[in-house]
């Protein structure tokens, strides 16, 4: 089975986030979303919330599963038997950046890093600007799946 482990933080799941989970199931037998848990950050939305955001959104496929988890990605992926981390790339700055956590992770483990570009439509969206509408009241819909909303 090809499983591929689809790690962030998910500060919210964005359409951006959709569309390479959506698209991952057509490459790999299994997308486990991946929610890392750190400690040092602060998170608008607690992790029940944004394991409900994606649980909710994917219902309806029963290749995507929903977990949490702590420490090292490379390691989680040992520990549920995942060869493959799927990341998004949004733009060149997004590339240099995942490149060197690919290298190390490959350092480390025999993991492999498979890369989608986003697509056009959801290219500049990222959860910290959707934050960032969110805190002043805009029309966050436009950039989330449905079942994100802010009471």
């Amino acid at each position: 089975m090809k499983r591929a482990l689809f790690p962030g933080s998910f500060d919210p799941l964005t359409l951006g986030h959709y569309d390479i989970i959506k698209r991952g199931v057509k490459v790999f037998d299994e997308v486990v979303v991946a929610i890392g848990i750190n400690a040092e950050k602060k998170y608008m939305f607690s992790l029940k919330k944004r394991k409900q955001f994606i649980e909710e959104t994917f219902k309806n496929f029963p290749k995507v599963k929903v977990v949490t988890y702590k420490g090292l990605t490379v390691d989680f992926c040992k520990e549920i038997d995942a060869d493959f981390i799927l990341r998004g790339l949004r733009n060149p700055a997004d590339f240099e950046f995942e490149k060197a956590i690919a290298h190390t992770n490959r350092d480390l483990s025999p993991v492999e890093t498979v890369f989608l570009l986003t697509s056009a439509k959801t290219s500049y969206i990222s959860s910290s600007i959707v934050r960032d509408v969110i805190r002043n009241k805009g029309n966050y819909t436009i950039l989330v799946p449905e079942s994100v909303r802010v009471e």
